[in-house]
């Protein structure tokens, strides 16, 4: 089993390879992949030529979205394992491309290839005294190379599905790999009691590490004054990671909406193409960030944020929030504006989501088909006041009611590693 999923392994990375010849995130992909073995030898060679060099502690996450997941754990670690070394791979070149904004690893890699002698040189080069893998990331060569020498490995925020390779008739190789792997910490029962159909018991409920990571967020409020002078003495809606057809829901809501409300929107792709095209679209009453004065923001319906890293920020001067993604693959993350006790809405594609479907349940947050439904509910909740307060408590308390996922993790992670 272990040669066909090897082969199936390198017969992915040929393809985009080929890719890499027509789509630019392929090339960032494969380009990114150019002599890394090269500058991994470089690097540890440097950082194991002393005695007393500092252990390696493993982190690796698939993007920039599974990174703000684990990045709770990463910092309690480093407090409490201050002599470690945190190393910190991605698969997708959004994580690392990304890399230059991140300041608590020590190294950060593209994860190489999980062939079986690409795996084996990565472990034999970095010597990790620990393991953590986040949500869904299981490379099977890397865990064998891990479990060979007994070096100690955890998954995070893990969400199990009946529809997975593990439950198939055919899934036995898979699951051998799950009950070596020293605790599987799952975000619910659900998961928990999915692995226990199958034998795994090597599992730990401890919830999701992002909940953590949007308290974190909130308790640091960053000053945006420009931002501030636009947010004064309105009601605010903030859309955020939103693609072209969430903007026509906004530009819709904002026709039926007081001339007093004021819109920010923080579009997902940010390149010049898309930020001229939306900017065009909403015309004279909208102004870039990147542009924004203190007298050309004052009169504006619409602040378009043209650069990235400030949307969990951004989303404490919201009254209300538009989360992008519905209409596609799936919304973002809603919690960076529930942390603030903001209501939400989204798109219909919501339900693989477990805190998105939470929070409908709860009336925290609302799925809406199209712009006649949007209109319509957020006009309701501007003009209920009291309405809104409520719903906006609810939604702080469940954030604040889920978090501490860290610390089950950390103190399984420390009984072990001390």
């Amino acid at each position: 089993m272990r040669f066909l999923y090897s082969s199936a392994i390198t017969f992915y990375y040929l393809s985009i390879r080929i890719a890499a010849l027509f789509n630019a995130k392929a090339r960032h992909w494969h380009y990114g992949r150019k002599n890394l073995f090269g500058k991994l030898n470089e690097v540890f060679r440097e950082h194991y030529a002393s005695a007393k060099a500092a252990p390696v502690a493993w982190f690796h996450c698939a993007s920039l979205g599974e990174y703000e997941q684990g990045k709770p754990v990463i910092e309690a670690f480093k407090r409490e394992f201050p002599h470690y070394r945190i190393l910190l791979t991605f698969f997708s070149p959004s994580g690392y491309s990304q890399r230059h904004r991140i300041t608590d690893a020590d190294y950060i890699f593209y994860l190489p290839a999980d062939t079986r002698a690409k795996a084996r040189n990565f472990i034999n080069i970095v010597k990790p005294s620990v393991a953590v893998f986040v949500k869904y990331e299981f490379w099977y060569n890397y865990l064998h190379e891990l479990f060979v020498r007994q070096i100690p490995v955890y998954t995070i925020s893990a969400i199990f599905r009946p529809d997975q390779l593990f439950f198939r008739w055919y899934g036995g190789w898979f699951r051998t790999h799950l009950r070596q792997i020293n605790r599987i910490f799952v975000q619910d029962k659900t998961s928990a009691e999915l692995l226990q159909m199958i034998d795994i018991s090597n599992v730990g409920i401890s919830g999701d590490t992002r909940f953590d990571r949007v308290a974190d967020i909130k308790s640091v409020a960053k000053p945006f004054p420009l931002i501030s002078r636009f947010a004064q003495g309105r009601q605010v809606l903030v859309a955020g990671s939103t693609w072209p057809d969430d903007e026509l829901l906004i530009y819709d809501l904002s026709k039926s909406c007081s001339k007093s409300v004021g819109f920010i929107l923080a579009p997902h792709e940010v390149n010049e193409t898309r930020i001229q095209a939306l900017h065009e679209k909403l015309g004279k009453n909208a102004v870039l960030y990147s542009e924004a004065t203190e007298n050309n923001v004052d009169g504006k319906m619409f602040l378009i944020i043209d650069s990235i890293g400030l949307l969990s920020q951004i989303y404490r001067f919201a009254d209300l929030a538009y989360i992008g993604g519905g209409f596609g693959a799936g919304i973002h993350n809603i919690l960076e504006a529930a942390t603030y006790g903001v209501p939400v809405f989204f798109g219909p594609n919501y339900h693989k989501f477990r805190e998105a479907r939470k929070m409908v349940a709860g009336e925290m947050a609302f799925s809406v088909a199209n712009s006649e439904e949007l209109s319509t509910q957020v006009n309701e909740l501007l003009n209920d006041e009291q309405k809104l307060k409520e719903i906006s408590a609810r939604a702080a308390d469940f954030v604040q009611q889920q978090a501490g996922a860290t610390r089950v993790i950390m103190e399984e992670i420390v009984s072990v590693l001390k």
